[in-house]
């Protein structure tokens, strides 16, 4: 495993264990805005956290007894965090929907952790893809792949050309959903293209929105899968 150089920020994962962060990564908690629908529109940050110490460890397992750090429990709950993701680069996983002339849509569904972001209670995206020639329709369509906290979606306004990403900050969000059945925990949410390192050493793709799983459930290690929704 590298040794990081002082106050680089870098999150890393540590074998059945819980994630390091270190060089005074900003924490924060969010929680989804939805519509009268229950529909996910955007984020509102609630409050910025004080780690207890620098680096900070953040439960990976879900059974801490001090969430969202971790307190050592995965050491006796038998916590297999064994990583399965693909650490590749998402452009080799990447399909493009189909009839767009003003706007590109990729998805990776590898990524996807099915915060609801990508679609309404009218259509999905890839079928307001065909309609992007109206531009409240492609507005639109940007806003909801602008919020998807795991970037499986991206776009790009001509076919080509470079993807548009939201500016996002340095940090790592606790995250809140809201469901049918209430608010539940989601996903840790990193963002700003902090890189993260796999427990073997090698590193994943430095992207900037990316979901880790903090239920201990997922099964695509150490990403977030939607298993917590459970």
């Amino acid at each position: 495993m590298s040794d990081p150089t002082p106050n680089k920020k870098q999150i890393t994962v540590r074998p059945n264990g819980p994630y390091k962060v270190e060089g005074d990564i900003p924490l924060v908690h969010k929680t989804q805005i939805v519509s009268e629908f229950g529909e996910p529109l955007t984020w509102q940050k609630n409050e910025t956290l004080q780690p207890p110490e620098e680096p900070y460890f953040l439960c990976r397992c879900g059974h801490s007894t001090d969430k969202p750090f971790c307190s050592g429990s995965h050491k006796t709950n038998g916590f297999d965090g064994t990583e399965t993701a693909d650490a590749g680069s998402i452009v080799d996983r990447q399909d493009s929907y189909p009839g767009g002339t003003n706007i590109e849509v990729k998805s990776d569904a590898s990524l996807c952790m099915s915060s609801g972001f990508c679609g309404t209670r009218f259509a999905h995206i890839s079928q307001m893809v065909t309609e992007s020639d109206n531009p409240q329709v492609r507005a639109q369509m940007m806003r909801m792949i602008e919020h998807c906290p795991s970037g499986s979606l991206t776009y790009s306004i001509k076919p080509g050309e470079v993807e548009v990403e939201p500016d996002l900050p340095e940090q790592v969000a606790i995250t809140t959903e809201i469901t049918s059945h209430g608010p539940i925990s989601g996903p840790l949410w990193v963002t700003g293209g902090i890189p993260i390192e796999r427990a073997d050493g090698q590193p994943h793709e430095t992207r900037n929105r990316v979901t880790l799983c903090s239920c201990g459930r997922s099964g695509n290690k150490p990403l977030c899968d939607g298993s917590h929704r459970d």
